[in-house]
């Protein structure tokens, strides 16, 4: 047992599909470390009062472009590879069906990992900094930004969203791969499935006294989560790419030296459509994900069939066709914006949200509590943790679904670090680092842990920390301070530096975490990682089990 050798992780053992998982896993969490540091260098800047930092931190135009990338980082570099990570290797767990290709996994990773590298160059190198909401002009704006810069970041965008294309070409070809338990489906059953059709019908059969549609649903409930979160990932791509290659259009016209007219795109429907796309990421994507796994880890954890699968399966589908309608949300106090989009889907349709997922957490929690007792292990903990992340983040943002309130919270730090850095820190990273535990032995091949109780100091340090820094900083968003706004002069110190403090919990958590994992597989096992597999199996391995 050495820092060189690890525990007992072989990585010549390891099939195509778990070295594709791993790989995808570890830059995840090396991309994580990047976007908690530039977090804690915000932070610094946002708190100096008298004496400067250094230069290079210290210029507001530095500074801008760090928070354009930091959600870029964040949810597309770290986020997101975990999240296909997990489902890459889940589906064929689940389906008991090879993945579609290793080779397309591969090339997942490896696209989001140099789109994401391109974007955070741009932004360190050539500063560029037009936030990361993208509104128009703004993006194609070149007298504040230089051109090579934004060519730069957008071609890393566009890159993500191909790698992002390449995982969903790659689930769905492998849901609807007729082999295996899914020979004798047809597609027709699957489609049914997927969208929780099935689900409806047996709800309306008991609702008449009738007997059930299906007894036996074509695809697992965890699946139908994967499947239709992944429709809204297609969808957010195509959105994000759409406005990717217009920006790209106009810089390459303004480089060589034939500018087009920004005025030609309507800035008020170009804000429409760029955030219908991206909050399909928030509200769509994230909330289905992470119902599914609520759903998954709940099974795994206490061996017990799910309360309520069939309304389960109804809320997954009806969480799907709110997420279509909310985003004018984030356009509430927008002059310009229509009233009666405001009222429908700024306020009405949003509140669905807080019945869906709230559903989702009730259901996970009686789950849970059916099959006490239960032994308070790692996977069952941050389980709770990430139940309680969105238990806060969600009411956080509802709050601010109302025209009133909205004017007095969305341009504050309430909703940067109360609702999206609580939803993502707490409520999504403490979900999948559940995942991570239960997924462990089926990935590595029974690997031990080095320590369990850097296991637990983790746990603690990420819990509290993640929890107090958007608290305090969301406190210092309620005494009125915007978000998008350098303050010099220490206006709120107080708050800040105590979210700071608990910035700083996370960041020692993660170190911790990442210590505790390469003191597991071993430098020669994390180099091997990367290294070609013996074969090219795409199954998950069958002496092996999640159980175990």
């Amino acid at each position: 047992m050495s820092l060189m050798n690890g525990t007992n992780f072989d990585h010549t053992k390891l099939s195509a599909l778990q070295k594709v998982t791993l790989r995808a896993v570890v830059m995840s969490f090396l991309f994580f470390g990047l976007v908690a540091i530039e977090g804690m260098i915000m932070r610094l800047v946002s708190t100096q009062s008298i004496d400067p930092l250094p230069t290079m931190f210290n210029h507001p135009a530095h500074y801008f472009s760090i928070m354009t990338v930091h959600p870029i980082v964040g949810i597309f570099g770290s986020t997101y590879q975990l999240v296909f990570a997990a489902f890459m290797f889940l589906v064929p767990y689940l389906t008991k069906k090879p993945l579609y290709s290793v080779k397309l996994a591969n090339a997942v990773w490896l696209l989001i990992t140099i789109g994401t590298a391109l974007a955070w160059i741009a932004a360190f190198v050539w500063q560029y900094a037009p936030l990361y909401t993208l509104y128009w002009p703004l993006p194609a704006d070149t007298k504040q930004f230089k051109v090579i810069g934004g060519i730069v970041f957008i071609v890393g965008v566009a890159l993500i969203m191909l790698g992002t294309l390449g995982f969903i070409y790659n689930i769905y070809a492998t849901i609807f791969a007729r082999v295996g338990v899914h020979k004798n489906k047809t597609t027709k059953e699957l489609l049914i499935s997927g969208f929780g059709i099935d689900g409806m019908l047996n709800l309306f059969n008991k609702l008449r006294g009738k007997p059930p549609y299906t007894k036996e649903p074509a695809l697992a409930l965890p699946v139908v989560a994967i499947f239709r979160g992944t429709v809204d990932t297609f969808l957010d791509a195509l959105v994000i790419l759409g406005a990717g290659i217009l920006v790209l259009v106009y810089l390459i016209f303004d480089a060589s030296g034939h500018a087009l007219n920004v005025a030609a795109i309507d800035a008020l429907l170009y804000k429409n459509f760029f955030w219908w796309g991206l909050d399909l990421v928030a509200d769509g994507l994230v909330l289905i994900y992470v119902a599914g796994s609520w759903y998954l880890l709940a099974t795994l954890i206490t061996g017990q069939k799910l309360f309520m699968e069939n309304v389960a399966r109804a809320a997954l589908m009806l969480e799907l066709l709110v997420s279509w309608m909310v985003w004018s949300h984030h356009l509430l106090a927008d002059q310009g914006q229509p009233e009666m989009m405001k009222l429908i889907s700024g306020e009405m349709v949003t509140a669905f949200e807080l019945l869906t997922q709230g559903l989702a957490l009730f259901i996970t929690l009686v789950t849970l509590w059916k099959a006490r007792p239960l032994k308070m292990t790692p996977p069952l903990a941050y389980l709770l943790g990430g139940l309680s992340g969105f238990g806060l983040a969600v009411p956080a943002a509802i709050i601010q679904a109302d025209m009133g309130m909205n004017r007095v919270l969305h341009n504050t730090q309430w909703i940067i670090f109360a609702h999206v850095h609580i939803a993502l820190i707490v409520g999504l990273y403490m979900t999948l680092y559940s995942a991570v535990y239960v997924l462990w032995p089926l990935v590595t091949n029974n690997t031990t842990l080095w320590s369990k109780k850097l296991t637990w100091a983790h746990f603690w340090l990420y819990l509290i920390g993640g929890i107090g820094m958007g608290a305090f900083a969301g406190m210092a968003g309620l005494e009125g301070m915007l978000r998008r706004h350098l303050y010099v002069h220490g206006e709120f110190n107080t708050y800040m530096i105590l979210a700071a403090i608990c910035g700083t919990m996370i960041l020692v958590a993660w170190a911790l975490f990442l210590f505790n994992i390469v003191m597991s597989v071993g430098v020669k096992g994390l180099i091997g990682i990367f290294l070609p597999a013996k074969d090219n199996i795409a199954t998950y391995p069958s002496d092996l089990d999640i159980e175990k």
